[in-house]
C-alpha cells in the first residue's frame, strides 16, 4: 500500500471523503452520528457512503450525502457495479480520504476500487480478517470500546472534534401514516422485536412465552398497546404467531409488514422497545427510545444499546462463566457464548422490573415537566 498523499489529521476541511460501511443495520445506525459529526464540522467536504441495498432503505435519504448501493446479493456484478459507478461519479479523480468502517474480506476487496489517498482502517488488533493488508492508516488502538465509540475513533483520526451523538434519519410521512394507520390512538406502546439475525450458532433470542408474559403483564399493569415488529422470515413470523397465541389480550403483529423505515416510525411511536441484540435496538436508540435489551450471549457493554445500558438485562457475565468458566475481563473482547439454552438465563421478572424501573422513570420525568 503506498504511503498517504495527505497527513493526518486534516488542518483543513478535505474536499471529498468516502466511508465503506455495507451493514448491518445496527451498525449503520452507529455510523450515523459519525457522518453527522463530519458534516457539521467541514460543511463543504462531499461525503460518499458506499452501503448495502437493505441498509441503504434506512439512511439512503440523510441529506447532502453521496450514496452508492453495493449489494452482496449480485455476486462478482456486485464489484463490477461499484467500480462503474465510482468511474462515472469521480472522473478520474480521488478522494481525499477512505473511511474503511467494514471488517470482511468483502468490503476490503471493494476498497481496492475506490480510489483515495488516505485508506484509514481499524488499528491491526481489531483489524480482522487481514483488514490492515489493505489500509495505508490506521485508527489509535482502544481495546474494549463500545462499537460506536470504535468508529467515532474514525472521525478523530482524521481530525474532527465536535463529536456529538446526532442521528436525524428522516422518516417518511408515508411510514408515519402507516403507524398511524395500524396504531391509532395516544396510548403507550410497548415495541417488542423478538429475534435477532437468523446465523449459524448465533442464539440471542428469547423464548416466545417470555415474551407473551411480558406483554400481557404491561397491557394489564399500565394499559399498553402492545406491538410486535421483525422481518419478514419463517424464524420471526412463526416467533410472532407463537407470542401472539399465547397473549391473553393479542397483541398487533406487524412482523414480515413493514419495511425499515416503517419499522423506524413504529419505534419512535413507541414508549419503549425490548429487543435481544438486534439492529431494532440501535435503531431505538437512532429515534431516542429507550431499550430494554435481553443480552446473554455476547457483551452488552460492546454492542448494547448505547444510550440504554441501565435498562439492559444483562446475564453475560454469569454465562460466560458458566460456560467458559471465565470472567468478562479474561476473554477476548466481542466474545460469545455459543449456547442454545443460555437465554434462559433470563427471567419474566427481570425483565418486568426493568420495565418497572424504566416507566416510573418516565412518568417522574414526565410529571416534572407537567
Amino acid at each position: 500500500m503506498p504511503l498517504p498523499a495527505h497527513t493526518l489529521p486534516f488542518t483543513t476541511a478535505p474536499d471529498s471523503l468516502c466511508i465503506l460501511r455495507l451493514s448491518a443495520v445496527g451498525d449503520i445506525c452507529h455510523t450515523v452520528p459519525v457522518v453527522r459529526s463530519i458534516q457539521r464540522q467541514w460543511p463543504t467536504t462531499r461525503i460518499t457512503w458506499v452501503i448495502g441495498k437493505l441498509e441503504a432503505s434506512l439512511v439512503g435519504d440523510l441529506p447532502d450525502v453521496e450514496f452508492i448501493i453495493f449489494d452482496k446479493g449480485r455476486g462478482w456484478r456486485a464489484y463490477a457495479e461499484l467500480w462503474k459507478a465510482l468511474r462515472q461519479r469521480l472522473k478520474g479523480q480521488h478522494f481525499d480520504v477512505l473511511l474503511q468502517m467494514q471488517i470482511s474480506i468483502r468490503s476490503s476487496i471493494a476498497s481496492l476500487l475506490i480510489p483515495a489517498d488516505i485508506k484509514l482502517g481499524f488499528d491491526k488488533a481489531r483489524a480482522k480478517d487481514c483488514q490492515w493488508l489493505f489500509t495505508n492508516a490506521r485508527i489509535a488502538e482502544k481495546p474494549r470500546q463500545h462499537v460506536m465509540d470504535g468508529l467515532f475513533g474514525f472521525a478523530s483520526t482524521i481530525g474532527v472534534t465536535d463529536l456529538a451523538l446526532h442521528w436525524d434519519i428522516p422518516i417518511p410521512v408515508e411510514a408515519q401514516d402507516f403507524v398511524q394507520a395500524r396504531l391509532p390512538g395516544d396510548r403507550p406502546l410497548l415495541a417488542i422485536s423478538p429475534c435477532s439475525s437468523n446465523r449459524a450458532r448465533n442464539w440471542r433470542n428469547w423464548r416466545a412465552e417470555g415474551y407473551a408474559q411480558v406483554a400481557d403483564y404491561v397491557m394489564e399493569k399500565y394499559g399498553m398497546q402492545v406491538v410486535l415488529t421483525g422481518g419478514p422470515s419463517k424464524l420471526e413470523k412463526d416467533y410472532g404467531e407463537k407470542i401472539s397465541a399465547l397473549c391473553k389480550d393479542k397483541p398487533t403483529n406487524l412482523i414480515g409488514q413493514t419495511d425499515l423505515k416503517q419499522l423506524l416510525a413504529i419505534i419512535q411511536r413507541a414508549s419503549v422497545l425490548i429487543s435481544p441484540d438486534s439492529g431494532p435496538a440501535h435503531m431505538a436508540t437512532a429515534v431516542g427510545t429507550p431499550v430494554i435489551g435481553l443480552y446473554v450471549t455476547s457483551n452488552p457493554e460492546r454492542t448494547g444499546p448505547y444510550l440504554s445500558q441501565q435498562w439492559v438485562v444483562n446475564k453475560y457475565p454469569e454465562a460466560l462463566q458458566a460456560e467458559e468458566g471465565k470472567m468478562v475481563d479474561n476473554v477476548a473482547w466481542g466474545q460469545r457464548v455459543r449456547s442454545a439454552e443460555a437465554m434462559a438465563r433470563i427471567s419474566v421478572d427481570d425483565v418486568t422490573e426493568k420495565l418497572d424501573q424504566l416507566l416510573g422513570t418516565e412518568r417522574t420525568r414526565q410529571n416534572g415537566q407537567s
